[in-house]
């Protein structure tokens, strides 16, 4: 087994970055999801509520954070200057980050057409993981709900296969925004594991991904359809909880510091 994709989101809800490799640190894969949009009222905002997040590619550039819309230009903020501290609410935790400015705030806004702005994770930032396997010392940014996110290609795979037997068009990964997508393994299989060790990097699995509507946004173009939602209902629905349909294994990184490479081997650990 190898990894065969390594991505990171540095403002949630945002386009991705391929990379090649990715450093570890006490809150998760570094640069990733390190930002966040916020409304007026400092509530967090993502792609369920505005699809158009879809279309703003990010990138890290020379100590900056870069928003890029071939429409709409370009932003830049560094990623560590010193902002003022501000409130905010993301799912049940408030927590304290630092502004991005005005600059920015009015780039986003004109282009998702709704009052927002942009703030960052502070050096001090502390959000608890809420999730039965996290331990006291476990952090995490403005992730849902764990520090990373693997899908396997033969769970995408068999996902597809049924899609197109529906009489859907299949999905690309980008759909459900893995941190690591791993091959060499049978559908599903990080489902049924404690652990992955990728390379040198051990992650204890917290659970499997419920997934939303965000899973039915085309990444490139903002435009929602009914799958892979649709198809997913039909087999991967939990029958305790009739809300939460699975694709995905979430993870919290047991190791803090290290770096994970793409190509690296994988291991399932029990």
């Amino acid at each position: 087994m190898q990894l065969s994709g390594l991505f990171i989101y540095p403002v949630k809800s945002l386009r991705g970055i391929a990379v090649p490799a990715v450093e570890l640190d006490a809150w998760g894969l570094v640069g990733d999801r390190r930002f966040l949009v916020v409304d007026e009222n400092n509530q967090f905002l993502t792609q369920r509520a505005l699809p158009r997040m879809a279309q703003i590619d990010t990138a890290l550039e020379g100590g900056n954070l870069v928003l890029r819309n071939p429409h709409h230009g370009s932003a830049a903020v560094p990623l560590t200057e010193p902002g003022a501290s501000v409130s905010v609410q993301i799912w049940r935790d408030t927590v304290t980050a630092v502004d991005c400015g005005v600059e920015i705030a009015v780039w986003l806004s004109d282009f998702l057409r709704h009052p927002c702005k942009l703030v960052r994770t502070s050096p001090d930032f502390a959000r608890p993981i809420h999730k039965p396997a996290a331990r006291p010392e476990d952090r995490v940014g403005f992730a849902d709900a764990a520090q990373a996110l693997v899908i396997s290609e033969a769970s995408l795979n068999h996902l597809n296969d049924r899609i197109i037997e529906n009489g859907g068009e299949p999905v690309p990964m980008n759909r459900f925004r893995p941190n690591f997508v791993i091959n060499g393994c049978a559908p599903f299989a990080e489902d049924e594991c404690a652990a992955l060790q990728i390379g040198g990097c051990r992650f204890r699995t917290a659970g499997r991904s419920a997934r939303c509507v965000m899973t039915t946004t085309d990444q490139f173009t903002g435009d929602r359809g009914k799958e892979p939602l649709k198809t997913l209902a039909t087999f991967r629905r939990d029958p305790a909880d009739s809300n939460a349909i699975y694709f995905g294994q979430n993870l919290i990184n047991e190791t803090k510091s290290g770096t994970v490479r793409l190509g690296d081997s994988v291991e399932l650990v029990g």
